[in-house]
């Protein structure tokens, strides 16, 4: 067997010998008698030339050793090493390094956000009422938002920080009306933003698909967003007047008739102008907005109390308390469990050893039996 893979063995081990070879300082001026018939078997000139040049110079560990070193090896490896073993691709993210409270991270899509307020009923354009109940996501410039026309829009950072943002900006509240023409829709009562609350106008455009095109930042915290969408192309699509009811549209006429009159002044004009846009319900009146604010702080500090265990009526600390109640039966119920397991585990552990060591006085015990025939034999 060694000869037949000796002539293969001269090309592919000769070269490697050569190059794991020790310098010898005592120069060897004739080859090893070893090396000859390797070299011999070797039919190419230039490798004859080349390795008698570099034997003169080199001392050779042996090849035979490395070869059937090698063999031996391949030889005494268990078959389990090369059986096949089906590997299961992880496709879910690492949860460990930095990124660990991000993106996975962070993924606060697992937890819903909190709104301040609750969204206002649709208002406006019937035709965009398609859009209700329907969300387009855009990552823009490391953050990713999600627009739900007249719901909220929030803001998701994609980043590598330890807290990045994601919260809501903003919560729909009303339109915005110029000119007879319904420009953007106001979202408001958005995460806090130092003393203020966060604000976003979501501005209507032309375009062939919904799509969010651009994100900005005026102010601090106040953001506004242009929006993409096939609705609004037609040129009276987004006009106020033909929406509104026949009474309130009366009261419009009626109320251009004066400013034309000049029976009241423009900032009249426009004191009654909102007043009937309040009505059509497509702005919420300025006392309303207090009291939602209003709400809305009340609401917070209660959650606040409750966080800190601080409670303003009886009804809240009973129901606490039988919160805590229910929590705590489960986690009794829990310890049971694990103590019964330990238990039992424990008289397992017991009986393996009390058998082991009846194994092992029974061997003991033939062990001496045997030494005491030999040497009542070897005494005869």
């Amino acid at each position: 067997m060694l000869a037949f893979f000796l002539p293969p063995a001269c090309l592919l081990f000769l070269p490697i010998s050569f190059e794991i070879a020790v310098k010898n300082t005592d120069s060897v001026k004739h080859n090893p008698t070893w090396a000859q018939p390797y070299l011999k078997s070797c039919d190419h000139p230039k490798q004859k030339t080349s390795m008698s040049v570099s034997v003169d110079r080199m001392q050779f560990i042996p090849v035979e050793f490395l070869f059937l070193l090698l063999i031996s090896l391949l030889m005494f490896i268990k078959p389990s090493v090369l059986e096949m073993v089906n590997i299961k691709i992880v496709e879910e993210p690492s949860s460990y390094g930095l990124n660990s409270y991000n993106f996975a991270s962070h993924t606060t899509d697992d937890k819903k956000l909190k709104m301040r307020i609750q969204p206002s009923n649709f208002s406006g354009p019937q035709h965009l009422r398609r859009l209700y109940g329907k969300c387009f996501s855009k990552e823009l410039n490391e953050y990713r938002y999600e627009l739900c026309p007249f719901f909220n829009v929030t803001q998701h950072e994609q980043s590598y920080r330890w807290n990045p943002f994601s919260g809501v900006l903003g919560v729909w509240q009303e339109w915005e009306i110029e000119n007879n023409t319904f420009l953007a829709i106001n979202m408001r009562e958005g995460e806090k933003c130092g003393d203020i609350h966060r604000t976003v106008k979501v501005i209507f455009s032309c375009g062939d698909k919904h799509d969010i095109v651009n994100v900005t930042e005026p102010s601090t915290c106040n953001y506004h967003m242009r929006f993409l969408s096939p609705y609004v192309c037609h040129r009276d699509s987004m006009l106020v007047y033909p929406t509104l009811t026949d009474q309130l549209q009366g009261a419009w006429d009626e109320l251009e008739g004066e400013l034309y009159r000049e029976e009241i002044t423009q900032k009249g004009y426009d004191k009654q102008l909102r007043k009937i846009f309040e009505k059509a319900g497509y702005y919420i009146p300025q006392e309303e907005k207090k009291l939602l604010s209003q709400e809305a702080v009340k609401r917070e500090e209660e959650e606040k109390k409750e966080e800190n265990g601080e409670f303003d009526t009886l009804p809240k600390c009973t129901e606490e308390y039988k919160k805590l109640k229910k929590e705590i039966e489960g986690l009794r119920t829990l310890l049971a469990v694990k103590d019964s397991k330990d238990a039992t585990n424990a008289s397992s552990e017991i009986s393996t050893s009390k058998s082991s060591k009846r194994k092992n006085s029974k061997s003991s015990s033939k062990k001496g039996k045997f030494l005491k025939s030999i040497s009542s034999k070897s005494k005869s």
